[in-house]
C-alpha cells in the first residue's frame, strides 16, 4: 500500500450546515454532489474531502453510529507563515467554526492553532513543519 490519502469522508449529523461551512463559508468549490453527499477536490484534485450523513457512514462501515466528543483524529492545514495561520483561523471562525486553541508557538518549533468545524471535527492550522507540503 502506497502512503497516500485519496479521500477523507466526514460523517456529519447536520449535512446542510456542514456543506454550507465548507462550501459557502470557506469557499471550497464543489466537485460532485448528489443528495446528501458532497465532494470537494483538494490539492488541485490530488485528494478530496467528502461529506456524508453520519448514520449512513456508520451503516456502510458496519459500525455503531453512537459517539460524540473527541474522535481521535485531527485534520491539518499547513501554511507558510504565522500570519497566514492567524488569517486562516479567523476565516474559519467567520465561516462558523469555533477556535478551540488560539495560535501559539509549539513545543516542536512551529506555530499552530485549532478550530472545530460545525460538526466538531478538529483542524490544526500550522506553520513550521517544513517537511510537509503546504496547502498555501
Amino acid at each position: 500500500m502506497n502512503p497516500s490519502v485519496s479521500m477523507i469522508t466526514l460523517g456529519v449529523r447536520d449535512f446542510a450546515r456542514a456543506r454550507a461551512f465548507y462550501g459557502e463559508g470557506l469557499g471550497w468549490p464543489v466537485s460532485q454532489e448528489e443528495g446528501e453527499w458532497t465532494c470537494f477536490l483538494l490539492n488541485d484534485g490530488a485528494s478530496a474531502l467528502s461529506l456524508y450523513p453520519w448514520g449512513e457512514v456508520a451503516k456502510e462501515a458496519e459500525v455503531p453510529a453512537e459517539g460524540s466528543g473527541f474522535r481521535g483524529s485531527v485534520l491539518a492545514y499547513n501554511v507558510r507563515s504565522e500570519e497566514r495561520v492567524d488569517a486562516v483561523l479567523a476565516e474559519a471562525e467567520r465561516a462558523g467554526g469555533v477556535i478551540t486553541r488560539a495560535a501559539r508557538m509549539t513545543p516542536w518549533g512551529g506555530y499552530s492553532g485549532y478550530f472545530a468545524d460545525p460538526e466538531g471535527y478538529l483542524w490544526e492550522v500550522a506553520t513550521g513543519a517544513t517537511q510537509l507540503p503546504f496547502a498555501e
